[in-house]
């Protein structure tokens, strides 16, 4: 899914703003004792990825062994917003 554009007309120009989405992944969640019952989790306080980019072993955390899934996401907005004048 790409970048949201949204395009307005104020004062006879058009603005282009660009909204973007800074993903943070933090502690883990995952419960350890879950098969005989208990709550356990780690301790890993924020995923450090295993690979590059684009690899398998991006989605493990070294810190923990497991899943990207399992960390806590955290979203922050960050808009890359810009203005041309046209006419």
């Amino acid at each position: 899914m790409g970048p949201k554009q949204d395009w307005s007309m104020a004062n006879g120009t058009a603005a282009a703003r660009k909204e973007t989405k800074v993903v943070h992944y933090r502690e883990c969640q995952r419960n350890h004792a879950a098969s005989f019952g208990g709550y356990a989790v780690d301790g890993c306080r924020e995923f450090m990825a295993s690979g590059a980019e684009g690899t398998a072993a991006a989605l493990m955390c070294a810190a923990c062994g497991c899943h990207r899934s399992f960390h806590r996401r955290e979203e922050e907005a960050e808009c890359d917003c810009s203005s041309t004048a046209s006419g």
